[in-house]
């Protein structure tokens, strides 16, 4: 593996789009006792489901520190590799490599990772172990490895149509626990240079009481070109509905890269999803102090899927809803199978949930190249 010291778009490397045909995923099986409840076991049996669908069509791989090694192990399908690395949390989509090819060869981007805001707003502290898992494994895969460790940007807060529009949102990628001295011009061009972005959308904020500040992955994904999802409410009285409307109005005002107009679907929001007692007594203190209250809003979303080559999973909340999120994506994915995180009517993506984030946080999808 060589450590690269140029730019991605300089080198004609570019992020191919989520929909598109992957080689793989990456997840980190869940550990950290002030993260998920019960010293993670309950979340446990979601990775091992979530895994057990996305090995269908892809090839998983699961980092797993030394002492869950065997325990990953057992409880992972025979099909999914897991590999011993260490970790601060299990949040793959954030600090695994953004991959990014030329169509013949795969190159992985190890950007810096402060968790989610640093010294400013951070989740956690320390978190360097975090830090050095993107070149890890790029290390592992023997591909070679960009050295953005100098911005800081995580997987969540950005998403491609594959052909040169990007979306992010302003409270995330504009807040100071990130880049406070680089411009938004500035980081339009970082994101030029490093995927392929021509052109950036800037959606204000993402979903209401989301501790990434407001990842786009949260509230709005490109399905395909032109099309995106977006988490809504009808309820006016509800927070989250003048966040979306403001979304909302951005979108159905931009073009794509390639000049297009872009089609919005609703994903109707399930109704407020808040922490209980009993959440809060299963999870460790950090620092002496909780990292969750009984009555604290949980950011749950529809939006937080993952695309698999044959598959797109989506969260479930036990929710009026459910369903007609999945019948939207359906329609959106016709050449796939739409199916909700649940085993044996247990609602799993409350487990995860919990942690912070959902389906989409966890997963890092490996793009397939043409050999």
């Amino acid at each position: 593996m060589k450590i690269l010291k140029t730019m991605p778009a300089a080198d004609s490397f570019y992020m191919p789009a989520e929909f598109d045909r992957h080689s793989g995923c990456i997840l980190i099986w869940p550990h950290r006792r002030d993260s998920w409840q019960n010293g993670g076991y309950a979340a446990r049996r979601a990775f091992v489901r979530l895994c057990t669908l996305i090995s269908d069509s892809e090839k998983v791989t699961v980092c797993a520190r030394a002492q869950d090694y065997d325990e990953a192990r057992r409880e992972l399908p025979d099909n999914v590799r897991i590999v011993e690395m260490s970790s601060d949390d299990s949040w793959a989509r954030d600090v695994a490599p953004t991959f990014v090819t030329n169509g013949k060869e795969l190159r992985g981007i190890d950007w810096g990772f402060n968790a989610w805001g640093g010294l400013y707003n951070g989740l956690y502290f320390p978190w360097d172990q975090d830090n050095k898992l993107a070149r890890k494994l790029c290390d592992i895969m023997d591909v070679d490895c960009y050295d953005l460790r100098h911005f800081i940007l995580e997987g969540g807060s950005i998403h491609t149509d594959g052909e040169g529009t990007v979306i992010t949102t302003e409270e995330c990628l504009l807040s100071p626990g990130r880049n406070p001295e680089l411009s938004r011009i500035q980081i339009e061009k970082m994101l030029s240079d490093t995927i392929g972005a021509k052109k950036v959308i800037w959606l204000p904020r993402g979903i209401y009481n989301d501790e990434t500040d407001g990842h786009i992955d949260n509230i709005c994904a490109f399905t395909s070109p032109t099309n995106v999802v977006l988490a809504w409410t009808d309820d006016e009285n509800d927070p989250q509905y003048e966040i979306s409307k403001e979304c909302l109005d951005v979108l159905c005002a931009s073009t794509d890269a390639k000049g297009r107009s872009i089609t919005v679907h609703k994903l109707l929001q399930p109704s407020p999803v808040y922490v209980t007692e009993e959440d809060c007594r299963g999870l460790d203190c950090m620092d002496g102090e909780p990292t969750r209250v009984p009555g604290d809003r949980l950011a749950a979303s529809y939006v937080n899927f993952y695309i698999s080559n044959s598959t797109v999973i989506v969260p479930q909340f036990g929710d009026k809803n459910d369903a007609a999120a999945i019948e939207t994506l359906s329609a959106l994915f016709p050449t796939r199978k739409v199916v909700g995180l649940i085993a044996e009517d247990a609602l799993l993506s409350r487990d995860i949930l919990i942690g912070g984030g959902n389906i989409h946080c966890i997963t890092q999808q490996i793009p397939d190249i043409i050999k």
